[in-house]
């Protein structure tokens, strides 16, 4: 399959415009504008991750110049964290709003993240790990 040489863009396609690590968050900047509640907008990551990022770091997104942080969540309602956001990756959200305030939750899976979870939980306490012999 071939790439149209010329094709329209969804008007709700949203690139950011500034990723930044602040305040112990990660910030996504997108365009002033309303987004509207129950709208699909689907965002592009558009800048490169901060280095100085720490890959636990919840992910919240800012509009134009507000200073407003609305967080990003799982489609579980989890806050993501940094580990979970590729630049130059689309994301499709959907806008809740409450009387204070908003969220972007995702539509589908982010990229996953690092993970070290027990494999399962019996009531004990886990061994420390083991130092490998030689």
């Amino acid at each position: 399959m071939s790439c149209k040489p010329v094709c329209k863009l969804c008007d709700r396609l949203v690139i950011s415009r500034a990723v930044t690590f602040t305040g112990g968050n990660l910030v996504i900047n997108l365009p002033a504008g309303n987004y509207r509640n129950g709208c699909k907008y689907c965002i592009v990551v558009a800048q490169a991750i901060p280095l100085a990022t720490t890959i636990n770091a919840p992910v919240v997104v800012t509009i134009g110049t507000g200073a407003q942080q609305y967080p990003l969540t799982n489609r579980c309602c989890a806050q993501l964290t940094a580990c979970a956001i590729r630049t130059r990756t689309r994301y499709a959200t959907v806008v809740s709003t409450s009387g204070t305030g908003g969220t972007f939750k995702l539509l589908g899976n982010a990229c996953p993240c690092p993970t070290n979870n027990l494999a399962s939980i019996n009531g004990t306490a886990p061994a420390a790990p083991t130092e490998p012999t030689a």
